[in-house]
């Protein structure tokens, strides 16, 4: 039993999908979430940069004495995983193994559609653990920029958003995927607007939901559970103050937002 803190990351309020899918599936626990909003978004940034900024913000988590810590975002999980798990001293978990793993489940055609930034998408993180699973699965990927800074402005249910999801996805639905991956964080709260685009054919694979069943799976296995009936609680910390941020939070994610502190990164805290 460990009633220590899981600590969550993302760039900016993406992450809060895969804070809402830990907070349903774990709600004994408690979180801590850190997002990066003074630098968001990553995908559009160098490796080495990505990198740097994650291991700056995990560094945040484990002076809070997280667990776990879990790297709710496809681009610093496809580009920083491995120097995560190499410094830092508690186990890590990022999304693309659990998206990947669900998305070869749930294809019935073996083909594959994956979005993301750019940044996820170049770096061939999702095929290389979709081919490891089945070496004959069929990948089509697309890189989709513009929408991480919509979901920022918060702009989820908006005509000019539909243009935008229906640009990027008429390639993959011609292609014939039948199953695609929401190789970002932030996509889920555009989960309506990509299944009126893509019609009830294709299966969406969310990679926030998968990420949370794993995050349920390592904590049994280390015996790290908080003890049942315990009071779980949800901690949020930010880099920068956006103005659409607990909107986000509060109206399309129902989440219970309290007092949110403002981190300066490698220095202490402030109280909004």
């Amino acid at each position: 039993m460990d009633e220590r803190p899981i600590g969550v990351f993302d760039s900016g309020t993406g992450g809060l999908t895969v804070v809402k899918a830990l907070r349903d599936l774990l709600p004994d626990e408690k979180i801590f979430y850190l997002g990066d909003t003074a630098r968001v978004p990553y995908g559009g940034k160098s490796a080495s940069t990505v990198e740097r900024y994650s291991l700056e913000i995990a560094d945040i988590l484990i002076e809070e004495n997280a667990k776990i810590v879990v790297v709710a975002c496809n681009t610093a999980s496809s580009l920083a995983l491995p120097k995560l798990e190499k410094h830092l001293p508690v186990a890590v978990i990022g999304v693309i193994r659990p998206g990947a793993r669900a998305a070869v489940a749930a294809t019935r055609n073996d083909h594959i559609g994956v979005i993301g930034t750019r940044a996820t998408i170049k770096s061939g993180a999702y095929e290389r653990e979709l081919r490891a699973l089945n070496p004959d699965i069929r990948i089509s990927v697309r890189a989709c920029p513009l929408l991480v800074p919509l979901i920022e402005e918060a702009w989820l249910n908006d005509e000019l958003t539909d243009r935008v999801i229906g640009r990027y996805l008429e390639p993959l639905v011609r292609e014939g995927i039948d199953t695609l991956v929401l190789g970002c964080t932030h996509y889920p709260l555009l989960v309506d607007a990509l299944s009126r685009a893509l019609g009830e054919r294709v299966k969406l694979v969310d990679s926030a939901h998968n990420c949370a069943t794993a995050v349920r799976e390592l904590l049994d296995r280390q015996e790290f559970r908080a003890p049942s009936g315990t009071l779980g609680g949800l901690e949020i910390a930010l880099t920068d103050t956006p103005d659409n941020f607990l909107r986000v939070a509060r109206e399309a994610l129902q989440l219970e937002i309290g007092e949110i502190q403002l981190r300066e990164v490698l220095h202490g805290a402030a109280t909004l």
